[in-house]
């Protein structure tokens, strides 16, 4: 990741700050921005607020703040210069920059109707950078094949802890294939742009040989489109939401093909607890469950169940890390 790509997109006197505070970009995560408050940085995994001079610190009475013309510039940068062409995005409330990055925004909002034509006074801003960890879901593999089989795969996790990561190499190893398992056509639902993260329509991100996106796409909708047009044998999903995701999965399941998808969530309790998903965990649709979480980086493991419950994986009796 390159540093100019990122300080670019900045004032620059918040791009000189991040050059000298934020040395190694794998390990930076969000920079927010907001009206009248101090520039926050999530990096190393913790909360830091940036200096005028440059260095992160714990304390808010160190930060330097934003103010509306750096937002305004910020948004130019991002945009270059052509606000008009990101219409849909910025309806949407995020924009995807060349690189993968997301650039979440937030303000007032213009309605037509019951639905959201536009934002303007943009006044909020987060950028969540873009990470590859290329061979992190490697270790997992063995887990996921049963009889040289794909196994419906959900991955659990806190926010930050690297689900979209190891979903993303996942999706990459199993189309390019392995030792395990030949590579199969992956057809991936990309709703917010982040698991290919694409720029006009280009996946930034390397999710293998054989692999389909639909970007921008409301992953119901997209799950049955790719499942009528490009006949994948693994449909991949980020995030699942509401009950007409829970319908397509379904359907997906019934056309034979296997599941990768994510969730919020820190254990399996978590996800019992919810309504939406209680009816696919008694059916036993997810034969694998993946959970993460955050010891010394993100993306470590922390346990991996079949569909009985059945501990497969414990990350405190192993001691291990495995992305």
């Amino acid at each position: 990741m390159n540093q100019t790509e990122i300080t670019r997109l900045f004032p620059v006197r918040i791009r000189r700050a991040l050059a000298k505070a934020c040395p190694d970009m794998k390990q930076l995560y969000e920079i927010r921005l907001r009206v009248n408050a101090p520039v926050i940085l999530i990096y190393q995994g913790k909360e830091f607020f940036l200096t005028e001079d440059g260095r992160l610190s714990p304390r808010e009475t160190e930060a330097c703040f934003a103010g509306a013309g750096d937002l305004k510039e910020t948004m130019e940068y991002i945009s270059s210069y052509s606000m008009y062409a990101f219409e849909e995005e910025i309806r949407q409330g995020f924009l995807t920059i060349q690189g993968g990055h997301r650039v979440g925004i937030a303000g007032k909002t213009i309605l037509e109707g019951n639905k959201i034509k536009s934002v303007k006074y943009i006044s909020y801003i987060n950028l969540r950078l873009s990470h590859q960890i290329k061979g992190c879901a490697a270790p997992i593999l063995p887990y996921i094949i049963k009889n040289k089989r794909i196994c419906h795969t959900l991955i659990i996790s806190p926010p930050r802890c690297g689900k979209t990561t190891l979903l993303r190499d996942l999706i990459r190893q199993v189309s390019n294939g392995s030792s395990y398992l030949d590579g199969v056509c992956v057809g991936v639902v990309d709703e917010r742009s982040e698991i290919g993260g694409s720029y006009q329509g280009i996946p930034q991100n390397d999710l293998g040989i054989r692999t389909d996106v639909l970007d921008c796409c409301p992953k119901a909708e997209g799950m049955m489109m790719l499942i009528r047009s490009m006949s994948p044998e693994v449909v991949a999903v980020d995030e699942l939401g509401d009950y007409e995701d829970i319908h397509a999965i379904e359907s997906v399941i019934h056309c034979g093909c296997r599941l990768f998808a994510t969730v919020h969530g820190s254990s399996i309790e978590d996800i019992k607890r919810k309504p939406l998903l209680q009816r696919l965990m008694q059916e036993k649709i997810f034969e694998r469950y993946i959970i993460l979480h955050y010891e010394k980086r993100a993306g470590e493991v922390k346990a991996i169940f079949d569909e009985r419950g059945t501990s497969l994986y414990d990350y405190k009796r192993r001691q291990g890390i495995l992305c």
